[in-house]
C-alpha cells in the first residue's frame, strides 16, 4: 500500500467553502467508483481556513497518470471536477492548471 498527501486551497468564501463540504456529504455513486477503481483505497480530506489536505491510501500499482487518463475519459468525473474548480483556487507555487499537489514527507515518526 502507498501513500499520498495532498494539499489545495479553496475560495476564501464561508459560503462557498460550506457549499463546497455539502458536495461532499453526499458523494455521486459515479465519482466515488472512480476514485476507487483507480486503486485509491482511503481517501480523506480534512480543512483548515481554506486550505484543504488529502491523506490517499492506495494499492501499490496505483499511478496518477492511469487515474488522470481515465479520468479524462470519463463524462461525470469531468462534470464534478469543473464544478470543484468552482470553489477550488490553486496553492500559490502551483503550475498552470494544477489543482491538488502532492506533498513532500519531512518527517516520519
Amino acid at each position: 500500500m502507498k501513500r499520498y498527501c495532498l494539499a489545495l486551497d479553496l475560495k476564501n468564501d464561508p459560503d462557498m467553502i460550506s457549499e463546497y463540504e455539502s458536495f461532499h456529504k453526499k458523494l455521486a455513486p459515479e465519482i466515488e467508483k472512480s476514485i476507487r477503481d483507480a486503486g485509491i483505497l482511503v481517501m480523506d480530506i480534512y480543512r483548515t481556513g481554506n486550505r484543504l489536505f488529502m491523506i490517499m491510501e492506495t494499492t501499490d500499482d496505483f499511478s496518477f497518470e492511469e487515474k488522470t487518463k481515465a479520468d479524462t475519459n470519463n463524462e461525470k468525473v469531468q462534470a464534478w471536477e469543473e464544478l470543484m474548480w468552482n470553489y477550488q483556487q490553486a496553492l500559490p507555487h502551483a503550475k498552470h492548471g494544477e489543482k491538488w499537489i502532492v506533498m513532500k514527507q519531512i518527517f516520519e515518526l
